[in-house]
């Protein structure tokens, strides 16, 4: 309790100098964390570090135990399991052609990539703005510390201006202090993103090219998810 205390108390003397910048400043760390808690569970929930199952499963395929196979992708919450299970079933479907079949993988891939990727732009944002606000925070501080000291006329006192000038700078450490931690999630985030993208790609492409019956044009198969991804996005534009 004594603890929760000084922090308290120290959280409001450096709202108190800090003014309403600090606040806001506080509010996107707040904000921050919350989106870091939220992203490891879903990265947890899906089981992202879990793809034994991918080595196992495309062994299964080769030697012909299709049946096997999408028994044991059913039961694996892997986003990587759904794209090679709607793979496999769109494969052994006669009435859906190739074009068809890489259409609904990638229409799957690109659900769980967009949902993995979702908030990452708050990140972005926060680790963006935060150092810019703390910017501003110390140029109105430093305007305040002057208007005082232009208000004092000949009685210049120098620790008026050396301390309005360190709680001007209090805005600017804060505004690094939330933005250094942002960014580095950030960019440790959309790492593990492009890894799982680069592993399910390679994933379906695999179920593609080795041990599935039936028709082989598989000429055309080949990182379809990253292509599709790239003319939705021209498209967009």
């Amino acid at each position: 309790m004594g603890a929760m205390a000084g922090l308290s108390e120290r959280m409001a003397v450096l709202l108190d100098l800090g003014g309403p910048v600090v606040a806001l400043l506080l509010l996107m760390s707040v904000v921050a964390i919350a989106i870091a808690l939220l992203k490891l569970w879903q990265f947890h929930s899906l089981r992202l570090g879990s793809q034994q199952f991918v080595s196992s499963c495309l062994e299964g395929l080769r030697q012909g135990q299709e049946d096997t196979v999408l028994e044991r992708l059913a039961v694996e919450r892997n986003p990587i399991a759904r794209a090679m299970e709607a793979a496999i079933r769109g494969r052994r479907d006669p009435g859906m052609s190739l074009e068809l079949v890489r259409e609904e993988v990638t229409r799957v891939a690109i659900g769980y990539l967009d949902a993995l990727r979702s908030y990452l732009r708050g990140l972005e944002v926060i680790g963006t703005l935060a150092p810019l606000l703390g910017l501003l925070g110390t140029v109105l501080g430093m305007i305040d510390a002057f208007r005082q000291l232009e208000g004092a006329g000949s009685r210049v006192d120098p620790a008026l201006l050396s301390g309005g000038i360190w709680e001007a700078l209090l805005t600017t450490a804060v505004g690094l202090a939330v933005a250094i931690p942002a960014v580095i999630l950030l960019n440790w985030l959309e790492g593990r993103v492009e890894r799982f993208r680069h592993r399910m790609e390679d994933a379906v492409t695999q179920v593609f090219t080795q041990g599935m019956t039936g028709r082989r044009d598989v000429a055309g198969d080949h990182h379809s998810i990253t292509r599709l991804q790239s003319q939705r996005a021209a498209d967009a534009t």
